[in-house]
């Protein structure tokens, strides 16, 4: 991508190929091919005729639990489906090291996401996760963990339709397995799994094109940490660019500029419970939290979740900034072994003009250690993106809604849902 003074690779879409990242070219722009499996699921198709109605709506026809097959899929001969247990250290380790080693890599072989055991945890134990939706296969014999699929409840609201609904994310076989064509199984046992609670419809994200994105929307980053970025590959100098130069122009100040922001603390949950909300009816998909998924998903968890909030004279909060932690590997680079990168989740603008509250989030997340902070230009966020900057990314990250079909495809400043 194109910096403000400086090229970077697009190291985020490069790894955000999640769900459908095996089974199809990743460089994929346009259908080229029938998507045999994709065919066969309740997702909207590329080429199908237009509906009669504007209204959005479910694609299978009702069903009830009483339809749904008891018995799990068949796999592979010696392998068999466990249910991970994500309490258990050891498990938690397997998940972890697979996720490691085989979920998703950028295409120079530099990188790979380093999820903690800690943002395992956040990201898959939610209020009302269930422990059957963190799905694994093992090798019958040897009892190691090769494949992964997790699902995890959320209510969603897309456009006048709130949905209960589940975020599929996770999706990982082990790249020796890659051709016995485990991840449509895999797909499918958490389909039933998930239709066994009686919730028939689920979310999910892919940089992969797939049948069919209910929004394309893009990564763009911003440097924190120049001289190690250009250091590891992730940005290059730009021409007639020196070093001295470019660490002057990502240069920030060392404290937040907003008068009244501080961490977020338990007591602030009701407000920020109540100020998300509010700001987010005005985007066509978006969580529906309360006060529980509020305290889980933003109480401040150091090196996870980074959560702030503005403070007025009187006491009422005005507004939020958040973002996540996600580091990566770096393979074969004898200075630096991790890159750590800053996500934006939720940032809520109200008294503090955007621009202002997003750069604030530029400090918080440099002054605990971040490289680079990468942002979707969802939200608002197409206004500030380049004033602040961040430099666009060279792919996309797609959203898609399993049978759930959306009579016009909803544009990215209308995206109001973050998923890991």
């Amino acid at each position: 991508m194109a910096g403000p003074d400086e090229q970077q690779d697009g190291l985020a879409e490069r790894l955000r190929a999640a769900l459908g990242a095996i089974t199809i070219d990743q460089d994929s722009q346009r259908p080229k091919q029938n998507y045999a499996f994709w065919g066969t699921q309740p997702v909207a198709q590329f080429g199908e005729q237009p509906g009669t109605s504007d209204a959005d709506g479910a694609i299978d026809k009702p069903k009830d639990v009483a339809d749904v097959r008891p018995e799990p899929y068949g796999l592979p001969q010696n392998f068999e489906w466990v249910t991970c247990n994500i309490d258990n250290d050891d498990e938690l380790r397997e998940i972890y090291e697979l996720l490691s080693a085989h979920y998703v890599e950028d295409d120079d072989n530099m990188f790979r996401f380093a999820y903690s055991k800690e943002f395992l945890r956040w990201a898959l134990q939610p209020p009302g996760f269930k422990a059957v939706w963190h799905c694994g296969v093992r090798v019958s014999t040897t009892g190691k963990l090769v494949a992964f699929i997790s699902g995890i409840p959320a209510t969603v609201r897309v456009n006048a339709s709130t949905l209960t609904t589940v975020e599929i994310n996770f999706l990982c076989v082990h790249k020796k397995l890659r051709h016995k064509r485990l991840a449509p199984v895999l797909i499918k046992e958490i389909t039933r799994r998930v239709n066994l609670h009686n919730i028939w419809q689920a979310v999910y994200t892919a940089g992969v094109l797939l049948p069919k994105p209910v929004s394309e929307c893009q990564y763009w980053h911003r440097s924190l940490n120049p001289k190690k970025l250009i250091s590891i590959g992730f940005s290059r100098l730009a021409q007639r660019m020196t070093m001295a130069r470019t660490l002057k122009l990502y240069k920030l100040p060392d404290q937040p500029q907003t008068p009244g922001i501080r961490q977020m603390e338990d007591r602030d949950v009701p407000q920020v419970t109540a100020l998300l909300a509010d700001y987010l009816q005005k985007f066509q998909i978006a969580p529906v939290l309360d006060e529980e998924e509020v305290r889980h998903w933003l109480s401040f968890q150091p090196d996870v979740v980074h959560s702030y909030v503005v403070e007025g004279p009187d006491g009422t909060l005005t507004d939020l900034l958040s973002f996540y932690t996600l580091p990566s590997s770096i393979i074969g680079n004898d200075q630096y072994d991790s890159l750590k990168a800053a996500y934006m989740f939720y940032t809520v603008p109200g008294a503090t003009p955007l621009p202002q509250l997003m750069n604030d989030a530029l400090i918080l997340a440099h002054s605990t250690g971040h490289d680079v902070f990468n942002a979707l230009d969802i939200f608002d966020n197409q206004k500030i993106l380049k004033e602040l900057k961040f430099g666009i990314g060279d792919g996309k990250l797609r959203y898609y809604l399993f049978n759930w079909r959306v009579a016009h495809e909803i544009p990215t400043n209308k995206v109001g849902l973050v998923m890991l």
